[in-house]
C-alpha cells in the first residue's frame, strides 16, 4: 500500500459498533470511510425498495471489497453487510426514483425524486437491526447543504428521530450525519483527507449515484448519465474540489 492510501487514523477512537446506511453511492461511501476511521466495528445496511437505479445495490459489495483491499486497517474493522427488502416502499411511492418518468419539480417545491418517508423508514429499520447486532450508532449521508430539499434529510428531522428511536428502544441510539453541513466539494475533500487519492479514485470507479442507473458513461467524477440532478451535483462538486487543489 502506498503512503497516499494509508488512512489518516489507523486506530479507532470510539469502541462502539456503528451501522452505516450504505447505498453504494459517493456520500454513503464517504460516510463508511469516516465510520471506519473512528469506530471499533462497522457494519453496513442497504435497502432494496424498487429503486430505478437498482444498479447501486450491485455496487455496494464491490465498494466494500475494494475498501477492505485498499485499506487493510479499515478492512479489519469492517463487519457484516445486511440488505433489507423494502419493496412495499416502492409500491406506495409515485416518484421518479421508483418509476421510469422524467425528473421534474412538483407543485410543493420538491423534486419528484423525493420518496416520502424513505429516510424515516431506513433509519427505523436500521435502528431495529442495530439493536439486535449490538450497535448503538447509526450513520447516514443526509445533508442540508447540497441536497434537493428533501425534508427527511434535514438536521432537525434527524435529531427528532434520534430522540424517538432512543425512547422507543429504551436504549441510546446516536444518529451521526458527517456530511450534514458539507458541500459536495467538501465531501470530496473529506474522503481525500480520510484516504487520500486512493479513496477518491475508488469512489470515482466503483460507487454509483446517478438517478437513472447509467453505468455506461464514465466521466472524470465517475459513472452516470451526466444530466440528472445527482450527476450534475456530483460533477459540480468534483470540479470545485479540483479547483481548490
Amino acid at each position: 500500500m502506498t503512503a497516499a492510501s494509508q488512512p489518516t487514523n489507523a486506530l479507532p477512537s470510539d469502541p462502539r459498533t456503528a451501522l452505516v446506511v450504505f447505498s453504494g453511492g459517493q456520500d454513503s461511501t464517504a460516510c463508511l470511510a469516516w465510520a471506519l476511521s473512528r469506530y471499533a466495528r462497522v457494519e453496513t445496511v442497504g435497502f432494496d425498495y424498487g429503486q430505478r437505479h437498482r444498479v447501486e445495490l450491485d455496487c455496494r459489495l464491490t465498494v466494500r471489497t475494494e475498501l477492505a483491499r485498499t485499506f487493510p486497517q479499515w478492512g479489519a474493522r469492517l463487519g457484516e453487510d445486511h440488505l433489507l427488502d423494502l419493496a412495499l416502499l416502492g409500491q406506495i411511492s409515485d416518484t421518479a426514483l421508483t418509476e421510469s418518468r422524467a425528473i421534474e419539480m412538483q407543485a410543493n417545491g420538491l423534486p419528484n425524486t423525493f420518496v416520502p418517508g424513505r429516510n424515516l423508514l431506513f433509519l427505523n429499520f436500521a435502528a431495529a437491526l442495530a439493536y439486535r447486532r449490538g450497535a448503538s450508532v447509526l450513520i447516514g449521508g443526509m445533508c442540508e447543504t447540497d441536497y434537493s430539499g428533501y425534508p427527511d434529510c434535514r438536521d432537525n428531522t434527524l435529531k427528532a428521530l434520534q430522540v424517538a428511536i432512543s425512547l422507543g428502544l429504551d436504549s441510546p441510539m446516536t444518529i451521526e450525519t458527517p456530511l450534514m453541513w458539507l458541500t459536495k466539494a467538501q465531501t470530496w475533500q473529506l474522503s481525500h483527507d480520510l484516504g487520500g487519492e486512493a479513496l477518491n479514485e475508488l469512489i470515482i470507479e466503483h460507487t454509483h449515484t446517478c438517478y437513472l442507473g447509467d453505468r455506461q458513461h464514465r466521466h472524470a467524477w465517475g459513472y452516470g448519465c451526466g444530466t440528472c440532478p445527482a450527476c450534475r451535483l456530483r460533477q459540480e462538486g468534483f470540479d470545485a474540489f479540483r479547483q481548490q487543489g
